[in-house]
Protein backbone atom coordinates (compact mmCIF):
# COMPACT_ATOMS: atom_id res chain seq x y z
CA UNK A 1 0.00 0.00 0.00
CA UNK A 2 1.32 3.57 -1.40
CA UNK A 3 1.47 5.84 1.47
CA UNK A 4 -1.09 7.82 -0.30
CA UNK A 5 -3.55 4.90 -0.51
CA UNK A 6 -3.17 4.55 3.53
CA UNK A 7 -3.77 8.49 3.73
CA UNK A 8 -7.32 7.52 1.34
CA UNK A 9 -7.85 4.52 3.71
CA UNK A 10 -7.72 6.87 7.13
CA UNK A 11 -9.95 9.38 5.46
CA UNK A 12 -12.62 6.91 5.05
CA UNK A 13 -11.74 5.15 8.21
CA UNK A 14 -12.38 8.27 9.80
CA UNK A 15 -15.68 8.76 8.17
CA UNK A 16 -16.81 5.26 8.67
CA UNK A 17 -15.71 5.96 12.92
CA UNK A 18 -17.23 9.71 12.86
CA UNK A 19 -13.99 10.72 13.40
CA UNK A 20 -13.72 14.23 11.78
CA UNK A 21 -10.20 15.44 13.26
CA UNK A 22 -8.81 12.14 11.81
CA UNK A 23 -10.66 13.08 8.78
CA UNK A 24 -9.50 16.62 9.09
CA UNK A 25 -5.45 16.12 9.59
CA UNK A 26 -5.73 14.18 5.94
CA UNK A 27 -5.95 17.93 4.31
CA UNK A 28 -3.00 20.65 3.73
CA UNK A 29 -4.02 23.90 4.97
CA UNK A 30 -3.72 25.28 0.97
CA UNK A 31 -6.60 22.23 0.42
CA UNK A 32 -9.49 22.47 -1.63
CA UNK A 33 -12.69 20.36 -2.30
CA UNK A 34 -15.63 20.59 -4.57
CA UNK A 35 -18.54 18.32 -5.46
CA UNK A 36 -22.09 18.67 -7.20
CA UNK A 37 -23.31 20.40 -3.97
CA UNK A 38 -19.99 22.01 -1.94
CA UNK A 39 -18.48 24.25 -4.68
CA UNK A 40 -14.69 25.81 -4.27
CA UNK A 41 -14.45 25.11 -0.56
CA UNK A 42 -11.14 25.84 1.08
CA UNK A 43 -8.88 23.91 3.72
CA UNK A 44 -11.20 25.25 6.82
CA UNK A 45 -14.54 24.83 4.69
CA UNK A 46 -13.68 21.37 4.06
CA UNK A 47 -12.51 20.30 7.46
CA UNK A 48 -15.64 21.70 8.95
CA UNK A 49 -17.99 20.20 6.50
CA UNK A 50 -16.49 16.63 7.44
CA UNK A 51 -17.09 17.91 11.35
CA UNK A 52 -20.94 18.70 10.03
CA UNK A 53 -21.43 15.93 8.80
CA UNK A 54 -19.97 13.23 11.47
CA UNK A 55 -21.82 15.47 14.22
CA UNK A 56 -25.15 15.88 12.36
CA UNK A 57 -25.43 12.84 10.58
CA UNK A 58 -27.06 10.69 12.81
CA UNK A 59 -27.63 7.60 10.77
CA UNK A 60 -24.98 7.80 8.45
CA UNK A 61 -23.20 4.63 6.98
CA UNK A 62 -20.12 5.18 4.63
CA UNK A 63 -18.68 2.57 2.91
CA UNK A 64 -15.33 2.73 1.06
CA UNK A 65 -13.73 0.44 -2.20
CA UNK A 66 -11.28 0.83 -4.98
CA UNK A 67 -8.78 2.34 -3.40
CA UNK A 68 -5.37 3.67 -5.65
CA UNK A 69 -3.29 6.40 -5.28
CA UNK A 70 0.25 6.67 -6.63
CA UNK A 71 2.77 9.91 -5.95
CA UNK A 72 0.47 12.57 -6.86
CA UNK A 73 -3.35 11.35 -7.68
CA UNK A 74 -5.62 9.19 -6.23
CA UNK A 75 -9.35 7.74 -6.13
CA UNK A 76 -11.88 5.62 -3.93
CA UNK A 77 -15.35 5.09 -4.53
CA UNK A 78 -17.57 5.74 -1.47
CA UNK A 79 -21.40 5.30 -0.68
CA UNK A 80 -23.43 7.23 1.79
CA UNK A 81 -26.16 5.67 3.73
CA UNK A 82 -28.30 8.42 5.59
CA UNK A 83 -31.28 10.38 5.98
CA UNK A 84 -31.82 13.32 4.53
CA UNK A 85 -32.72 15.96 7.35
CA UNK A 86 -34.38 18.68 5.32
CA UNK A 87 -36.87 16.05 4.34
CA UNK A 88 -36.29 13.17 6.49
CA UNK A 89 -35.99 10.96 2.62
CA UNK A 90 -33.44 8.09 2.91
CA UNK A 91 -30.18 8.41 0.45
CA UNK A 92 -27.45 6.12 -0.63
CA UNK A 93 -25.14 8.46 -2.95
CA UNK A 94 -22.25 6.51 -4.74
CA UNK A 95 -20.07 8.69 -5.16
CA UNK A 96 -16.45 9.08 -6.78
CA UNK A 97 -13.75 10.97 -5.51
CA UNK A 98 -10.48 12.06 -6.93
CA UNK A 99 -7.25 13.25 -5.02
CA UNK A 100 -4.21 15.59 -5.72
CA UNK A 101 -1.49 14.73 -2.97
CA UNK A 102 1.38 17.03 -1.80
CA UNK A 103 3.64 16.37 0.75
CA UNK A 104 1.15 13.64 2.07
CA UNK A 105 -1.70 15.58 2.35
CA UNK A 106 -4.65 16.05 0.34
CA UNK A 107 -4.35 19.40 -2.00
CA UNK A 108 -7.03 18.68 -3.71
CA UNK A 109 -10.67 16.80 -3.64
CA UNK A 110 -12.98 16.34 -5.83
CA UNK A 111 -16.33 14.34 -5.70
CA UNK A 112 -18.58 13.45 -8.69
CA UNK A 113 -21.74 12.05 -7.93
CA UNK A 114 -25.24 12.22 -9.78
CA UNK A 115 -27.05 15.15 -8.77
CA UNK A 116 -30.39 14.07 -10.01
CA UNK A 117 -29.85 10.67 -8.56
CA UNK A 118 -29.32 12.78 -5.33
CA UNK A 119 -32.08 15.25 -5.67
CA UNK A 120 -34.71 12.57 -6.84
CA UNK A 121 -34.41 10.25 -3.82
CA UNK A 122 -33.10 13.58 -0.88
CA UNK A 123 -35.88 15.95 -1.96
CA UNK A 124 -38.75 13.50 -3.56
CA UNK A 125 -41.11 14.40 -5.84
CA UNK A 126 -39.47 17.83 -6.42
CA UNK A 127 -36.14 16.02 -7.09
CA UNK A 128 -37.79 14.16 -9.89
CA UNK A 129 -39.30 16.41 -11.47
CA UNK A 130 -36.55 19.28 -11.55
CA UNK A 131 -33.61 17.82 -9.75
CA UNK A 132 -31.64 18.19 -13.47
CA UNK A 133 -32.33 21.58 -13.18
CA UNK A 134 -29.94 24.36 -12.83
CA UNK A 135 -32.44 26.02 -10.37
CA UNK A 136 -32.82 23.02 -7.78
CA UNK A 137 -28.91 22.81 -8.20
CA UNK A 138 -28.10 26.26 -7.13
CA UNK A 139 -30.71 26.39 -4.39
CA UNK A 140 -29.52 23.32 -3.16
CA UNK A 141 -25.84 24.67 -3.07
CA UNK A 142 -27.23 27.80 -1.50
CA UNK A 143 -28.83 26.15 1.10
CA UNK A 144 -25.80 23.99 1.85
CA UNK A 145 -23.15 26.57 2.51
CA UNK A 146 -25.63 28.43 4.37
CA UNK A 147 -25.90 25.16 6.56
CA UNK A 148 -22.31 24.78 6.60
CA UNK A 149 -22.02 28.93 7.16
CA UNK A 150 -24.09 28.53 10.38
CA UNK A 151 -22.66 25.15 11.90
CA UNK A 152 -19.18 27.33 11.79
CA UNK A 153 -20.58 29.69 13.46
CA UNK A 154 -22.08 27.85 16.45
CA UNK A 155 -19.15 26.32 17.07
CA UNK A 156 -17.21 29.72 17.61
CA UNK A 157 -20.14 30.79 19.95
Amino acid sequence: MTTNEALIHKLYSGFQNRDYRSMQSCYADTATFNDPVFVDLNATDVKAMWEMFCVKGKDMRIEYKNVAAGERTGSADWIAHYTFSATGRKVVNRVHASFEFQNGLVVKHTDRFNFYRWSSQALGPTGKLLGWTPFVKHKVQRTALENLRAFERSKTT
